[in-house]
């Protein structure tokens, strides 16, 4: 079996061209939330150490599946390849850090949480690593992902590799959303690949092959919810949201009730109330709505008050991720919504 068989559909073309087009040392594949940077950036990475490939000049493709590279890349074993990712996604993503000399990095957990950073002394180890002879005798490969996560402390360590790359290593960093959280001497140094977000057939199709039982119409509105990114709509999906849920929402919110969002982060919770207010916005000066359906939505306020519900949406997201007592804040939020969404003034 070939291992861009679980690659979504919309990335194999574009794997195909980077392996056509890409000769520079370092990548920086960049989308929206939920394309599969990730994915496409390990898919790369496969074909580039595959020992199935001709290595006689013949245009390179996709990795095969069956070589002992792609056993070991499988088996997250393969002496060439690090993959740098924060600990907080390590194990959705199925990657263990790697250890430095000294041993493993203190574990998450027992009153640390797992990092949302990069660190440094990750960066460390793979600037040792790239000065390493490959151990197969294809390449070396540094997958980082996201690399908006490195501070600047491991931003600047990775530079000079970069600058001056030892050997055969070749650097694949993937940044979700803005790029602008990398530093311009970083991207000034890699060549851009940007992934695009796929039409909305496939996406529903693919959709409905990850999730049994899933309808492409409730696909479909999973997909909108998610503004359109597909592995975003999974993930929410695995989380526990469904289409049922998503629909009886807007009423709920207008009620003060909490519905789902009892069960949620806080982060998740700012992002749906936005995309309702959103939606009446539209709405309310004749256009259509985005993530909702139609037939869900209340009758929308007058505008100026949604409006003014929007500021006070922004000015909470710009906290998201504090530690909030969730139970409150939430409660806050509710009742912020129910009066914005009451039919006549307060």
């Amino acid at each position: 079996m070939s291992a861009t068989t679980a690659l979504a559909p919309w990335l194999l073309g574009p794997l195909q061209q980077a392996l056509d087009q890409v000769r520079g040392h370092a990548l920086l594949v960049h989308g929206q939330p939920g394309v599969g940077q990730f994915d496409f950036g390990l898919a790369l990475a496969s074909a580039w150490l595959c020992e199935a490939q001709d290595g006689q000049g013949a245009p390179l493709r996709p990795a095969c599946g069956r070589c002992t590279a792609c056993h070991l890349i499988q088996a997250r074993a393969h002496p060439d390849l690090m993959v740098l990712l924060p600990e907080a996604l390590e194990a959705a993503l199925g990657w263990s850090a790697a250890s430095d000399d000294d041993g493993k990095s203190e574990p998450a957990g027992k009153g640390r949480k797992p990092s949302q950073e990069i660190k440094v002394e990750a960066v460390r180890r793979a600037v040792a690593f790239s000065q390493h002879t490959s151990s197969r005798g294809r390449a070396k490969v540094i997958l980082i992902h996201p690399a908006g996560r490195m501070n600047t402390v491991s931003s600047n360590t990775l530079l000079k590799t970069l600058e001056e790359p030892p050997g055969a290593v070749r650097f694949i960093l993937s940044a979700v959303g803005s790029v602008d959280g990398i530093l311009p001497t970083i991207r000034s140094r890699c060549q851009m690949w940007h992934l695009a977000l796929p039409d909305a057939e496939p996406a529903v199709r693919w959709l409905c092959a990850q999730a049994e039982g899933l309808s492409e119409g409730d696909a479909a509105l999973l997909l909108a919810a998610a503004g359109g990114e597909p592995g975003t709509a999974l993930d929410r999906l695995t989380q526990g949201l469904t289409a049922s849920s998503w629909r009886g929402l807007p009423a709920q919110v207008a009620q003060g009730q909490a519905g789902a969002m009892a069960q949620w982060p806080l982060p998740l919770v700012i992002e749906t109330l936005q995309k309702l207010c959103l939606d009446l916005s539209a709405v309310s000066v004749g256009g259509q709505p985005h993530y909702f359906e139609a037939a869900s939505l209340p009758a929308p306020p007058p505008l100026a008050r949604l409006l003014a519900w929007h500021k006070q949406l922004q000015q909470v997201a710009r906290h998201a991720e504090h530690p909030w007592h969730a139970t409150l804040r939430l409660e806050s939020l509710l009742d912020q919504a129910a009066l914005a969404l009451r039919r006549r003034a307060a």
